[in-house]
């Protein structure tokens, strides 16, 4: 998720009130971060009253009794999803599900905090889990969606496939190849599918990128620069644990290049500097990054990142071809643009993550959902989140050398589990 998901301040929740008037203008997350949708789910559709009378029990545990509401009607086909980490990415997933998507229902909230798997499934009318292998066990359980810390990904990734249940887990996978490929040759062992986070990817704008470069509408690409720069910097604390400013910030535009050129890339160099917070250095991380990046059909890219941008969150992205050029903007709050004798102005660009790719994290988790009920291919594999990583280590062993660093340098190879495999 963005950099600043992980740390961010819980918002306080208020499905109850949204769960009785059936607003989806009062769900537990503004509204104003989900245009355009509708909830029509099975789970949105369960008895209200009902509802509202489990969020008032004091129990530790929801009785069995209290939740026949849940069990799956056999004449609709959903696929029933449990959400692995009820930090503000799962309370925005469980949001999708409950509220915005016709064919999924949240059956559960896992959490290692009591507190947080309890008020999350009290607003979403699902039951609470402390014990991730509990969840697992429930039969009524179709798949996972993980948002757990990123620590935590491969051993869950593996337990759910052993379970036999699908995956979509937030990126990355792990931080470290070999673990990462632990996890992907158990989910080829057990033939479930896994989709992994990478949200921008079905965000409508750099969708009109994609399919301008597809469709040959400028020729060949030969120059891409992405712009990726937060509202503000995290805490020192999180800095910690985060794997660095590549790993954590970076990634998303590294998938998005490959996404973009539809290459791989073979050489990375980076520069970075800490503008902002020099004690970051203790951890080997800078807020402030520009890596330059070779694809293997010679086209050139650059990613530069910032952890703070006053105005907002900046996100603009320009592909140059042989045959001209496509790029993207910012998006506003509106469109509104005041014009005077003294000065041209609009309001500043989306503030948050949560704001600016509202529409595409429904998007993902729909598609997830088609693929599993529909045999759909997988819009984004295991091997497309294994991608990343490694450009990732490279960005980061080039800024520690101070030098241009192969991908072949921090890459290990894929254990015959995984060879030939397309991750589908």
């Amino acid at each position: 998720m963005g950099s600043t998901a992980a740390f961010a301040t819980l918002a306080p929740l208020s499905g109850a009130r949204s769960l009785r008037s059936g607003s989806v203008a009062n769900a537990p997350l503004s509204a104003s971060s989900f245009h355009g949708s509708s909830m029509t789910t099975a789970s949105a559709q369960a008895p209200r009253a009902r509802r509202s009378t489990l969020r008032m029990q004091k129990t530790d545990v929801l009785p069995e009794e209290n939740l026949s509401f849940l069990k799956p009607d056999p004449s609709k086909k959903v696929v029933r999803i449990g959400v692995v980490g009820a930090g503000r990415i799962g309370q925005v997933h469980a949001t999708n599900i409950t509220f915005r998507l016709k064919n999924a229902v949240l059956v559960g909230v896992s959490s290692g905090s009591r507190e947080l798997a309890e008020r999350c499934s009290l607003d979403h009318g699902c039951r609470p889990y402390t014990d991730y292998d509990q969840m697992l066990e429930n039969p009524d359980l179709d798949a996972v969606c993980i948002c757990s810390a990123s620590n935590q990904h491969t051993a869950q990734i593996i337990k759910a496939a052993e379970a036999g249940k699908h995956i979509f887990c937030e990126k990355p996978i792990d931080l470290n190849l070999e673990e990462v490929d632990r996890a992907l040759s158990a989910v080829r062992a057990a033939g479930v599918k896994l989709q992994v986070g990478f949200n921008r990817r079905f965000d409508e704008n750099y969708a009109r990128v994609r399919n301008g470069i597809m469709g040959g509408e400028i020729g060949k690409p030969h120059m891409l620069h992405i712009t990726s720069r937060d509202p503000s910097p995290p805490p020192l604390e999180y800095v910690k644990n985060s794997g660095g400013i590549w790993l954590d910030c970076s990634i998303h535009d590294f998938d998005m290049a490959r996404f973009l050129i539809d290459d791989e890339v073979d050489e990375v160099y980076t520069l970075g500097q800490n503008n902002l917070n020099p004690d970051f250095e203790q951890y080997g991380d800078v807020d402030t990054s520009l890596v330059t990046m070779k694809f293997k059909n010679g086209c050139l890219a650059s990613v530069d990142n910032s952890r703070q941008a006053v105005y907002g969150y900046d996100q603009r992205c320009e592909v140059f071809g042989e045959g001209g050029s496509i790029s993207i903007n910012n998006n506003y709050p509106n469109s509104a643009v005041i014009s005077t004798s003294s000065q041209i102005k609009r309001d500043l660009p989306m503030h948050f993550f949560m704001d600016r790719y509202s529409a595409s994290f429904i998007t993902e988790m729909s598609d997830f959902v088609d693929c599993v009920l529909e045999g759909k291919p997988i819009p984004c594999t295991g091997l497309d989140g294994r991608a990343p990583v490694v450009i990732a280590l490279a960005a980061k062993k080039s800024y520690a050398l101070g030098r241009p660093v192969k991908l072949s340098e921090v890459d290990v190879p894929l254990p015959e589990a995984l060879k030939g495999w397309d991750g589908q």
